[in-house]
């Protein structure tokens, strides 16, 4: 259950995000199999999506030519499009002569052609498809060029510090890069999009009335348990990269590699990744605390005292076999003046392991109290006059 130390005094705290570890499917955390992976990629990272946890990292700041990854970005201005109802998966695209002109993995679009948005973001998802990339890209920003602009600014929004982007499809050109660390940002981006993963888990599908073939460049889709996506990427330059998503139970990841030598070494990387993740963390309930909190005394309210309630986050990611050391620091303001909200933050709960901060999150009111004034002091009397 944890334990709990309750501290008075202090006045209320900003609400954190919960920052903790990742989770679970595998055995018990510390065993020797268990360990960091031997990782040949000159630069990866493994994130936990909802926190934004990094739980291995090597070189993940490093400046690289993300190739094909760029279409997450891509991908992120569309699905936000969708989501804002500026375009529709019915919206039909017309190829235009420089999305056709695109070199690499292609759908072979014709200059005319129309091809619906839905359509467009499955060859793009699944087939890595330059030429469909560029439509949309078109479509949303009115040219590739300005559709660019859409991307680096939604990427500084995002905090992507080290990504410059110059096309949006990810063939080679001089100055667009990102990082490890940048791309797992946007990745988990796309993720919160639900939407995305019908089309980042598909493995074999068709356009053009079954004219078209499409298999997805990311066979961890076909072959790895729980795996949502999400996109790769390889150009002479950047060589074989990976960004590859999986979920199992409550737990999500996320799995950068870059500049693999072959694309076995990817894959092979991203599940190394992903297993160590799954085998070493877990998401658990935070220890419950309610029956520690009692009531604050309110100043001059027309009530004495306000009840409070914890507003604790669903599941906080702790490795294996810690969950029982979790421990809840209660810290509750002493008395609060009126008026007083209800949902009003009067304290908080620190959850800790091993001495270190794990999550942290509000303590709430959980009714409002009005202020006492002349008027509500005649309205209370005159309520208890007539209940006499």
């Amino acid at each position: 259950m944890g334990k709990f130390r309750q501290v008075k005094g202090i006045t209320a705290l900003a609400v954190a995000l919960c920052m903790v570890l990742s989770g679970p499917v595998l055995v018990h955390a510390g065993s020797e199999e268990d360990g960091p992976p031997a990782i040949s990629a000159p630069s990866y990272l493994l994130m936990e999506p909802v926190t934004g946890k990094v739980l291995l990292e090597s070189n993940a700041d490093e400046a690289r030519s993300p190739a094909s990854i760029t279409k997450v970005m891509t991908l992120l201005l569309t699905m936000e499009a969708l989501d804002e109802g500026r375009i529709q998966e019915e919206d039909m695209v017309t190829a235009t002569e420089h999305a056709c002109s695109m070199n690499g993995s292609q759908i072979w679009l014709e200059p005319g052609e129309k091809m619906a948005v839905r359509d467009l973001i499955k060859a793009v998802a699944v087939g890595s498809a330059n030429d469909a990339a560029v439509a949309l890209a078109e479509h949303l920003g009115g040219s590739e060029e300005a559709f660019v602009e859409l991307m680096n600014q939604r990427a500084k929004q995002l905090g992507m510090e080290n990504t410059v982007f110059h096309n949006a499809s990810g063939l080679d050109e001089e100055g667009h890069v990102s990082t490890a660390r940048d791309i797992a940002i946007m990745s988990c981006q796309l993720l919160s999009h639900e939407k995305i993963k019908e089309y980042s888990t598909i493995w074999m599908d068709e356009l053009r009335a079954g004219k078209t073939q499409l298999v997805n460049t990311n066979r961890l889709v076909r072959f790895y348990e729980g795996a949502t996506g999400l996109k790769t990427g390889t150009t002479d330059t950047a060589g074989c990269c990976l960004s590859a998503s999986a979920s199992r139970g409550e737990l999500s990841l996320v799995a950068v590699v870059l500049g693999c030598k072959t694309d076995d070494d990817r894959f092979a990387d991203a599940r190394s990744l992903l297993d160590y993740g799954f085998a070493n963390f877990t998401f658990t309930a935070p220890p419950e605390c309610s029956q520690e909190l009692g009531e604050i005394q309110v100043l001059d309210g027309v009530s004495q005292s306000v009840g409070v309630v914890p507003n604790p986050p669903a599941g906080v990611l702790v490795e294996k076999g810690t969950e029982k050391s979790l421990e809840s620091e209660v810290e509750l303001m002493e008395s609060v003046q009126a008026p007083v909200q209800q949902g009003q933050q009067l304290g908080t709960v620190t959850l800790t392991l091993s001495g270190e901060t794990v999550c942290t999150y509000p303590i709430l009111a959980e009714t409002s109290v009005e202020k006492m004034t002349i008027w509500t002091a005649m309205g209370f009397f005159f309520r208890q006059l007539i209940q006499l």
